[in-house]
């Protein structure tokens, strides 16, 4: 069964289709939105070995030519070395603004191709096929695209919407439990920050998800791609609710940056963290009740993802450090952290300009030294 899920961004608008068998259905799904029978796709070398071939004979089917671009994995792809690359090697496939390029991978191939097609001769349309849980649910939805820089991650980038996502749940039996635990954290951060039913739903049923039975799995995945969906139609460029989709992100955000965006801190692994820390922060400022905010660390730590920096990494990170990254973060304003916090479990809102004095002692009590 296929699952159709409209982002309603007027003259922008796109669907995301989830379900099985997608990638066999690419090249129709894709052929009406190209003026030529050609296109790139962006893939890393993970992806392209895995998948690959299944996707160029779906585009062959249809008479698509697909030129494969293959990027190195993982977050380092995310730089001005990644973009200024796979820009020019667009470039070199002689591209024109009619053309498509197609992101065919997780959050970082997704972020990258997207931010590439947005500025890719002033704007290229691009399509989305994640292959990955957090990506179906969370990166490949909303037109949010960027590269990392020293200073931070997402810094640099441009509102950009695809034309189309295909979201193949098959393509979830080849991926990691580690990466299924990354994009469950980004599942489970819909239901605290706005939907409590959903919230309970997955403490039932998060380890049938977790282990791919195909109801459960596309039950989560459809109902985090409605809550993305509803949220970017009202608040596209992040001018107001759309923040709550950032849900333990200043906190997680700020550890990856420490830990130098490697893979000892996957960005699931640090939302998850970073979620449990904005409910315990919450419930220290008094803010949420305490015990709502056990239960949300008993869930994330059920699924298997860190809920203390100690988890992360077992030297103390400084608090003054780690405000120094928050401080970077694209939602601060005039050097004042901005911070989603939770008033209950389902009822996450924006804190504006928080002060860093408890923020610190926060941090401190949490393992960090002074």
């Amino acid at each position: 069964m296929i699952r159709t899920v409209p982002v309603g961004l007027g003259d922008r608008a796109y669907e995301v289709l989830i379900g099985p068998g997608l990638i066999d259905q690419a090249g129709a799904r894709i052929a009406p939105f190209l003026k030529r029978a050609r296109v790139a796709v962006v893939a890393d070398e993970t992806v392209a070995g895995l998948h690959g071939e299944r996707l160029r004979a779906a585009l062959a089917a249809s008479g698509v030519e697909a030129r494969f671009v293959v990027v190195p994995p993982g977050e380092g792809s995310k730089s001005f070395e990644g973009l200024a690359d796979l820009s020019d090697r667009l470039l070199a496939l002689e591209l024109d603004r009619g053309d498509l390029v197609v992101a065919f991978g997780g959050g970082v191939v997704g972020d990258l191709t997207g931010f590439a097609a947005a500025v890719y001769k002033r704007g290229i349309d691009f399509v989305q096929i994640p292959t990955t849980l957090l990506a179906q649910v969370d990166s490949s939805v909303g037109g949010k695209t960027a590269i990392d820089t020293p200073r931070g991650k997402n810094l640099i980038g441009a509102f950009h919407q695809p034309r189309l996502v295909l979201a193949d749940l098959d393509v979830l039996d080849s991926l990691p439990d580690r990466e299924m635990r990354c994009g469950y954290a980004e599942v489970i951060k819909y239901g605290l920050l706005g939907d409590f039913a959903f919230f309970e739903w997955l403490e039932a049923n998060g380890p049938a998800v977790l282990a791919r039975e195909p109801g459960p799995l596309s039950h989560a995945v459809a109902r985090s791609v409605e809550m993305k969906a509803e949220i970017v139609a009202e608040d596209e460029r992040e001018a107001g609710r759309r923040a709550l989709l950032n849900l333990g992100h200043t906190f997680g955000h700020a550890l990856e940056a420490e830990m130098g965006f490697g893979d000892g801190l996957l960005h699931g692994e640090a939302v998850g963290l970073g979620m449990a820390m904005a409910f315990r922060f919450s419930a220290r400022q008094a803010i949420c009740p305490g015990q709502d905010a056990e239960r949300a660390e008993r869930a994330i730590a059920a699924a298997g993802l860190p809920v203390r920096m100690s988890q992360a990494r077992t030297a103390p990170f400084a608090a003054g450090v780690l405000i120094g990254h928050m401080i970077q973060d694209k939602k601060a304003e005039d050097g004042r952290i901005t911070l989603i916090l939770a008033r209950s479990l389902g009822q996450a809102f924006v804190a504006k300009t928080v002060d860093t004095a408890p923020l610190r002692d926060f941090l401190i009590e949490e393992g960090a030294l002074p």
